[in-house]
């Protein structure tokens, strides 16, 4: 088949000593770089008349003209409140990207990366009704903080762009009848492992509303998209960014029964010191971004993080994202807030139900305390004799501690439905009495989040391994240790993440990774006759071992267990508690270079002072697959808080024929 000749390009000749060529050949040659004159031309030509229908455009609105004119000359797509609107970030090259993810809160196909271009693509878009983002509003009312800040910098004409009225925003804002803002921080559940570094969300303070009826206030909410059926997917795609985070609007009383009744966390209020025009700035950006989506990152751009860029625009004099660079715990937000002079004027503590429990236990002498659980197992115990021999007023305080245990059951037990009817007769009982509730004042089990130390440690030490010296230095990413001081954590709960460890030995001379976790977790939950919640532990990283001929060995270790704990208070404060475990381990040490099996640990937690704690454990392991095995363990540890950022450390480790004796210096950073 023959090509087609097109006659009204030019031909290239060929050189003499190529006429041995095809005919063929040399037509194709010609056919294909006409063809890619002809598509090259066409581009020009689309270029152009893109560059033409914008010159045209701007002809024909000389005040939209103007307006870009102004806002170049002025530099305001340079200016921070903008950047904090588009929440843009300069990245390695120097130029810029928005964490904002969903395309339709950009007004120009390059507003990602070009903060100009999203400007000028704003202001043109102020000058139509089309509907924009997944809102399908007018851009005037779908980015209604964008608009508000344009038209004061550059003083719109109302005459030549008409403001267009935005009734479902205003509506939206009038309903929260908004007077202030409060940062909630939901104290960490260790059950839940979206929440094991706690959450922050705000709260929407309403005028004329009391302490007693801030409940009923509205929060705003970030938090991931999660199907209820992603299982182990879960925190792969949570720490890769595989779920879409959005803002949401939240009656509060529904977070507080989630938190504080279901889950038992303690809920701490941290009221901001904004002004009125301040709270309306915060609202405005939160409409805007309920109109898109973030990627959502576990670690890093979680709900902490977005929130704190909300408080940043309300008060683009505060810095407070630029603090946070490879992660965000919300606890760090929570103390960096707190230190920003004058940001937080009052701090409230909410107690979850189960404080709430324990702490009224605590004002029952003996003889209450065992009517109490009579109560709570037998309906008639509120006619018998001894019941009888109560005060009026202890009887209304003992019921209403059961009634308290009861609503406690029924929101977090599968009977629900038989908690409350059991509550409900006991209601009954309790009517009779006619004596009102005590309103006690209720102390916190452990003190404010931001007293607490920092998440993140390093530590310098000495030691001595089976006759060999050494120097150690050790950095954990995050954040809490069973030794570590409790202050603003969680008690009896470990949470260790991305710690590495690495030492010199002097008599070999030699530098090694000593360990590497990826992650340590342990909660120990008191068992006591009202509270049953099993303990449970896992831990997934590498050591160094000495096994047979092998003196330093890495040694892979993945385990896990499930146990029981009990509390007593015969010096200060001990747990008690006991693991059925299972583990693997993988080296070069053993045969097969793994073995797999299981055992158990005992051990003792104690609080000596204040600023003194120990703990003690033993541990058997018998491993049947692989190397067939016993492993026997003991471990002694004392840590001193010499301050609120640092501590004194000594521990010993026995493990089969390796002994491990260090002293170190712990920093919190």
């Amino acid at each position: 088949m023959q090509l087609p000749r097109i006659q009204s390009l030019p031909k290239f000749p060929l050189v003499n000593h190529q006429r041995r060529a095809s005919t063929a050949g040399s037509r194709l040659c010609v056919f294909l770089t006409s063809y890619l004159s002809i598509f090259f031309l066409l581009i020009s030509l689309l270029f152009v008349s893109s560059s033409l229908a914008q010159a045209e455009e701007a002809e024909g609105n000389p005040y939209l003209t103007q307006l870009i004119g102004q806002a170049v000359q002025s530099q305001l797509a340079n200016e921070r409140e903008w950047h904090l609107l588009l929440h843009y970030r300069t990245n390695i090259l120097g130029g810029y990207l928005s964490e904002q993810d969903d395309p339709g809160f950009f007004l120009s196909p390059d507003g990602k990366t070009d903060p100009q271009a999203e400007l000028n693509a704003t202001l043109t878009q102020f000058f139509s009704d089309e509907l924009v983002g997944r809102s399908k509003q007018p851009a005037q009312c779908a980015f209604v903080a964008r608009y508000a800040w344009l038209r004061e910098r550059l003083r719109f004409d109302g005459t030549h762009l008409p403001t267009i009225a935005c009734e479902r925003f205003e509506r939206w804002f009038a309903d929260f009848e908004a007077q202030s803002i409060t940062l909630i921080f939901p104290s960490a559940f260790m059950n839940n492992p979206a929440s094991m570094f706690g959450h922050t969300l705000l709260r929407v303070d309403q005028k004329g509303q009391t302490e007693q009826t801030r409940i009923l206030a509205y929060t705003i909410n970030y938090a991931a998209d999660v199907p209820p059926d992603s299982g182990l997917a879960y925190p792969i795609r949570g720490i890769f960014g595989g779920y879409r985070g959005y803002f949401s609007t939240i009656p509060y009383y529904l977070k507080v029964q989630e938190y504080r009744d279901i889950e038992n966390r303690d809920i701490w209020e941290y009221r901001l010191n904004f002004t009125d025009q301040q709270v309306r700035r915060l609202l405005m950006h939160a409409w805007e971004l309920g109109n898109a989506y973030f990627d959502y990152f576990f670690f890093k751009e979680n709900c902490a993080y977005h929130l704190l860029a909300l408080i940043e625009y309300a008060d683009p004099t505060l810095h407070l994202t630029d603090q946070f660079f490879l992660w965000t715990v919300p606890v760090d937000t929570v103390r960096l807030l707190v230190a920003q002079p004058g940001l937080v004027s009052n701090i409230a503590y909410r107690p979850s139900r189960s404080t709430l429990i324990r702490r009224k236990r605590e004002r029952l002498p003996p003889q209450e305390n065992a009517l109490l659980s009579r109560v709570i197992e037998e309906e008639a115990t509120t006619t018998s004799d001894a019941w009888g021999l109560l005060p009026a007023t202890r009887q209304a305080f003992v019921l209403d501690v059961a009634s308290d245990y009861f609503r406690y059951k029924s929101e977090t037990n599968e009977a629900a439905t038989a908690y409350k009817e059991r509550n409900r007769t006991l209601l009954m009982a309790r009517s009779e009495l006619r004596i009102p509730s005590e309103n006690l004042p209720v102390a916190p089990y452990t003190q404010r989040p931001e007293l607490g130390h920092k998440t993140s440690r390093a530590q310098m030490g000495a030691g001595w391994r089976n006759h060999d010296s050494y120097e150690e230095f050790v950095v954990r990413a995050a954040s809490q240790d069973l030794l570590d001081p409790e202050i603003g954590y969680p008690p009896n709960s470990q949470l260790e993440l991305a710690s590495l460890s690495v030492r010199h030995y002097t008599r070999a001379d030699q530098f090694r990774l000593e360990r590497a976790t990826l992650a340590n977790l342990l909660s120990l939950s008191p068992i006591d006759s009202l509270f049953a919640a099993p303990s449970w532990k896992i831990n997934v990283g590498m050591q160094t071992v000495r096994h047979h001929d092998c003196r330093l060995c890495s040694n892979g270790v993945i385990n896990g267990g499930i146990g029981a704990a009990v509390e007593s208070h015969w010096l200060k404060r001990e747990v008690y508690f006991a693991f059925a475990e299972g583990e693997a381990n993988y080296s070069r040490a053993y045969e097969e270079r793994h073995r797999i099996g299981g055992g158990g640990t005992v051990g003792l937690l104690a609080d000596l002072t204040d600023h003194w704690k120990v703990m003690a454990t033993g541990t058997y392991l018998k491993y049947a697959l692989g190397e067939q095995s016993d492993d026997i363990r003991w471990f002694v540890g004392s840590r001193y808080a010499l301050a609120q950022n640092w501590a004194l450390r000594l521990e010993y480790n026995h493990r089969d024929h390796d002994n491990d004796l260090v002293l170190s210096v712990q920093a919190f950073f």
